[in-house]
């Protein structure tokens, strides 16, 4: 059987996956975030005024244009607290 795809399409990379961290942040604004996993260290240094345990692995909810929306020690929480908000999620590769 032949293949009808066009091979062009299939090679032309997502061009989200390309963008800018300027370009993200003037896409969604305040209506995208991406969850991004973090150890307590890292943490603490993103959220001035905060301690976190340095061994514990948290969740962080981030707008598109960089600003902490959400910390938790779970992904259930995440999920949970995602599901009230009007928010889309974007996934980072």
């Amino acid at each position: 059987m032949m293949d009808k795809r066009n091979d062009a399409a299939i090679d032309t990379a997502n061009p989200l996956k390309d963008m800018t961290r300027a370009q993200f942040a003037a896409l969604g604004g305040d209506a995208v975030a991406y969850v991004k996993s973090v150890d307590g260290i890292l943490l603490s240094g993103l959220i001035e005024d905060a301690q976190f345990d340095a061994a514990t692995l948290y969740h962080l909810v981030m707008s598109a244009d960089g600003t902490p929306l959400m910390v938790a020690d779970t992904q259930a929480a995440v999920t949970e607290w995602l599901g009230d908000q009007n928010i889309g999620v974007a996934t980072l590769h």
